[in-house]
Order: C-alpha cells, then structure tokens, then sequence
C-alpha cells in the first residue's frame, strides 16, 4: 500500500448488532477497514518553505486530475486534499483559490512527519 496506509490501525467489522443485516444482506461474515487517519497540520514554516502551485477551483474539477496534471500520478490526490485540510472535493467551492504543494518529494517528506 502507499504510504497514505503507514502508521493506520485496521478495523474488523462483525456481526455486532449494527451491521449484522448488511453482512448478512452481502453473504459475508466481516469487513477488514482501515481507521480513519488524522493528520497534524503543517508548521508555518514547512508551508512557507514550499513552492505551491495555485489553482482555482472550477466546476468538474478534481483531486485526481490535479495530482495526475502536477505530480503525473493521480494517486497522489490525498495530498492536496490534506494540504488544503478539504478531505474530499464536496468541501471546496467553485472559485475558491487552492494551493498544489511543490516540490513534490519535500511536501511528501513533510506528510511523512506529521
């Protein structure tokens, strides 16, 4: 798994009452999940030490595509989402300015220490 999956704790989620009728609805016995992370927010500091790449948001844009335009890997979407602090696009609106980190390997190294 990417590094996204480091340091996460996983879930098992049984027949507890709560979700038996779902488990059972599927023929399955349990779902193994990973916890939701949470991440500690960038220093001052490491923020100003980027170079970021600004980026109005528009109708039909995405995290994927951001990432796959500036990092040539759409995988790597997580990491405007957690730099901006919106987990997912619903959270962002049309015209709102927001910042692709650069260089991609120090914003990296950065997620990896918090």
């Amino acid at each position: 798994m990417g590094i996204r999956y480091n340091r996460r704790s996983r879930i098992l989620t049984d027949s507890d009452g709560i979700h038996e009728e779902l488990l059972e609805s599927r023929d399955i016995k349990a779902v193994e999940h990973y916890d939701t992370p949470s991440f500690e927010r960038l220093t001052l500091e490491n923020r100003y030490s980027l170079q970021n790449r600004h980026h109005v948001w528009g109708v039909g844009d995405r995290y994927w595509k951001l990432a796959s335009e500036h990092y040539g890997n759409s995988n790597l979407w997580w990491l405007i989402a957690w730099f901006n602090m919106a987990p997912t696009e619903s959270h962002l609106t049309p015209g709102q300015i927001i910042q692709i980190p650069m260089p991609l390997e120090v914003a990296l190294s950065y997620m990896r220490d918090a």
